[in-house]
């Protein structure tokens, strides 16, 4: 499957994702895999080319 084949990225998908590896139910290599077909990077580029900043971090109590 080429990339214009593939449907968009869907970012709650690709979260999922990273949130099986986190919890370990899924081992690295297939998490890299699922991003990279999931279309992580088309999601960093995106961000990349519209100038997107990470809130900055809120002030505990």
């Amino acid at each position: 499957m080429s990339l214009a084949d593939r449907p968009p990225p869907d970012p709650a998908k690709l979260l999922a994702t990273w949130m099986e590896w986190e919890r370990g139910e899924t081992p690295p290599g297939r998490v890299m895999a699922d991003l990279k077909t999931g279309g992580m990077r088309e999601v960093l580029e995106d961000l990349v080319r519209t100038g997107w900043k990470a809130p900055a971090p809120e002030a505990s109590g």
